[in-house]
């Protein structure tokens, strides 16, 4: 189990409290990469944390330890020699920030002498996220590194889905966090040898897992946050206690279930209720106490084209299916506008103001014209502008 090693880039909540728990359970040393200097000076001066689970059977803690912290604004040259030399590279940096990490891993890779491949595996709320940083990465490699990258990294998609609710005041460095949890990974790209990481699911086919986690958890999760911010509600498990706003939630995850069911033979109707059911109760928690603001924030990336609601809709619509709910939870996101924190919800405001609802839902959504789905959704995008004014 000695000497095996991890690098992860983002000190944040899941990366301290689901990423690194992980890692270190199985034997890794943890160095976490980020650019907060704050964060990773408090990491360098802290020995240790506790990763608190919380679960409807209660609390239970782990201590995590035999961690690094690096800031890749001082430390370059240390984080490249610490990837060249390590086992896995991870990241939970928000799918916005990959192109700024792929420098210093594809310089790590340059530099690799180790005889195994580093496994390169993100972990962004994200269809094909190491596909993507895959691709920002080999823009910087060496011709030779990338006809020869076989032998030195391998990348595999993954699909994460844990709660981190929002921190109590005075936290530090623990992180409290549900303690249900997913974690899927492709076992093709390791060749029959991928990392010994305990809890990680390997799987032929991701494809199936990031759907049905997308369009179930964060489909779920965000309907209830938008309804709920609409609504004036704080927490989401109060959304979930309001039978109106239960319904609103239940019904559009039997829309997301038919498109999971209908397009994934494997999963059966009875397989995906089960699961819808689950879901939700794990998202009526009130132990998590999660702030609808804190669910409901970037609502642009949110409502883009392969995302939670925009991604199962355009399907259904393709199908000639049912997506009323799945519309109505897009009319709810327009509407999270001018959030106290939110960058995203600012530009939303600006964006519906200054443009026409065809060109607005053109830009949110990137729908063609043409396609099924883009007349509603422009209805949707003309009702809320026609609110605003």
């Amino acid at each position: 189990m000695a000497g095996k090693k991890g690098v992860h880039f983002g000190g944040g909540n899941i990366g301290r409290g689901f990423v690194a728990e992980f890692l270190h359970n199985s034997g890794f040393e943890v160095v976490f990469v980020d650019v907060m200097d704050n964060l990773i000076e408090t990491l360098q001066k802290t020995p240790s944390y506790e990763v608190t689970e919380i679960g409807p059977d209660g609390e239970k803690k782990f201590h995590i330890d035999n961690y690094r912290a690096l800031n890749s604004k001082h430390s370059m040259e240390q984080v490249i020699h610490e990837i060249a030399t390590a086992d896995t590279v991870t990241c939970a940096v928000g799918p916005n920030i990959l192109k700024f990490i792929a420098e210093p891993i594809a310089k790590g890779i340059e530099a690799r002498k180790e005889s195994t491949p580093l496994a390169v595996i993100a972990c962004e709320n994200a269809i094909g996220a190491t596909d993507t940083l895959r691709g920002f990465i080999e823009g910087k490699l060496s011709e030779e590194t990338k006809n020869n990258i076989a032998s030195k990294a391998c990348f595999a998609n993954s699909a994460i889905d844990r709660i981190v609710p929002l921190q109590p005041e005075g936290n530090g460095m623990n992180v409290l966090i549900e303690k249900f949890y997913e974690w899927c990974v492709e076992e093709k790209p390791f060749d029959g040898n991928p990392p010994a990481i305990k809890g990680v699911h390997y799987v032929d086919d991701l494809q199936p897992y990031i759907e049905r986690k997308l369009f179930t958890v964060n489909t779920g999760h965000a309907t209830a946050a938008y309804y709920g911010h609409n609504r004036g509600f704080k927490y989401v498990h109060e959304v979930l206690a309001d039978k109106e706003l239960h319904d609103i939630v239940q019904n559009t995850l039997k829309e997301t279930a038919h498109l999971i069911t209908t397009k994934f033979s494997h999963i059966s109707k009875e397989e995906q209720a089960e699961y819808v059911q689950a879901i939700v109760e794990r998202i009526s928690n009130p132990t998590l106490k999660d702030v609808v603001e804190r669910v409901g924030r970037a609502p642009l990336r949110k409502l883009s084209r392969k995302e939670r609601f925009i991604g199962p809709a355009a399907q259904l619509a393709e199908a000639g299916e049912k997506f009323d709910c799945l519309l109505g939870g897009i009319e709810m996101c327009l509407r999270f506008q001018n959030v106290e924190g939110d960058d995203e919800s600012a530009e939303l405001a600006k964006k519906l103001k200054e443009l026409d609802a065809t060109t607005a839902t053109k830009e949110l959504t990137g729908l063609e014209e043409d396609h099924p789905l883009f007349s509603h959704v422009v209805d949707r995008v003309k009702k809320v502008q026609g609110e605003s004014s």
